[in-house]
């Protein structure tokens, strides 16, 4: 699927998706991958959570570190009666083998085409760190973690001045009153200059803020007759 960009009054304004971000290279065992196996892949390439295939590459799980922790927690003793009816997948878990025993299943997983304000929402939601990245028949493409969706603010002011002068205010008001200027420190925008059409601003506003790498706005935008 291939995502367009959004059009809002002439302003065409084209989000990040998640297969702008993802780490395509991603480490992943099979269902019989055995538990000292997955510790050593998950030391040797500094990940916290493997994919599980099968097949030709379709994700049927997902094991993290939390889902190999209980063997050690439990490992020198038994838990009493009420952590055992409250833990049973946990003590399931502590006595697993392979990855087909420890993985998490149904996977959480997203689509390349989704956009990063949706797979965060998922994160979010579904409480976890990290999420495959698969096509329509569930086979890996990637793997995006929410270290990932945060590289969006890394983006130099600079540049989102320019993105926000050419692709909001250039547009929205191409002959303002006075000019119409963007500033952007630390990722919060100040738009400030006088404009004809003040019904406009509100627009103004809710474009910039989302430009991705914009952590606010601070409008100090006004219309002709206004003090």
């Amino acid at each position: 699927m291939t995502s367009r960009p959004r059009e809002e009054n002439g302003v065409r304004s084209g989000p990040h998706r998640v297969g702008d971000v993802m780490t395509r290279a991603v480490v992943a065992v099979g269902r019989r991958a055995r538990f000292k196996d997955i510790v050593e892949r998950m030391e040797q390439w500094q990940v916290g959570a493997l994919p599980v295939l099968e097949g030709d590459g379709r994700v049927i799980g997902l094991v993290s570190e939390a889902d190999l922790l209980p063997k050690e927690e439990f490992r020198y003793s038994g838990p009493d009666r009420v952590t055992r009816m409250r833990r049973l997948s946990d003590l399931a878990k502590a006595g697993a083998v392979s990855a087909e025993e420890l993985m998490s299943t149904p996977t959480v997983t997203v689509r390349a085409d989704a956009t990063l304000p949706e797979a965060a929402r998922v994160m979010t939601l579904r409480h976890v760190k990290r999420l495959p990245v698969v096509n329509a028949d569930g086979v890996l493409e990637g793997i995006v973690s929410r270290g990932d969706l945060l590289k969006v603010f890394l983006r130099p002011d600079e540049d989102l001045a320019e993105e926000i002068r050419q692709g909001v205010l250039d547009v929205l008001f191409p002959a303002p009153d006075e000019p119409v200027r963007v500033t952007v420190a630390e990722g919060v925008a100040t738009l400030t200059g006088r404009v004809e059409d003040a019904s406009l601003v509100e627009l103004a506003v809710r474009l910039v803020q989302g430009v991705e790498g914009v952590v606010s706005v601070d409008c100090l935008l006004t219309g002709t007759g206004e003090e």
